[in-house]
């Protein structure tokens, strides 16, 4: 996912699970895939495509821009809809969501805030600026507690 690969190799690697990543073309992907791909596109534009290795498994990953924000599926072989990052307002959010995430940003700049859906099982993150100008990110629940 993106935010992984904006953390850093040597952050990555000291976690054990280096993502290998390989960008590939809709006509490449296994067949199921390709129908959720070609499914999803129809809603917005595809920003990039790429196949991963994560938690042992193949999946596959788009990325799409929808009315100009971001949105972002991992997709198993079987062409199923694991995780979804949608870029939205943090206003949209829940207000303890919210509220937690700009009492940890504070002083900071909010670049960008994004709802997590994987099952049935919805987070929010933040990317975000510090005051001294180190780029993070910040994930909470719905009730504000942070995500792990």
């Amino acid at each position: 996912m993106q935010h992984i690969r904006n953390l850093g190799l040597a952050s990555i690697l000291l976690a054990g699970s280096a993502v290998a990543e390989k960008k590939m073309k809709v006509e490449e992907l296994p067949a199921p895939v390709q129908k959720t791909v070609k499914e999803e596109i129809q809603k917005g534009k595809m920003v990039g495509l790429s196949k991963e290795r994560e938690a042992g498994k193949t999946v596959y990953e788009l990325e799409t821009l929808v009315d100009g924000k971001s949105r972002d599926l991992i997709i198993d072989g079987a062409g199923a809809i694991l995780t979804v990052e949608q870029e939205v307002a943090i206003d949209s959010i829940p207000a303890a969501a919210k509220s937690s995430i700009e009492k940890k940003t504070a002083g900071g700049k909010i670049t960008k805030v994004e709802t997590l859906t994987k099952g049935s099982e919805v987070s929010y993150e933040a990317a975000y600026t510090t005051k001294g100008g180190k780029k993070t990110e910040y994930a909470v629940k719905a009730d504000g507690t942070p995500q792990k």
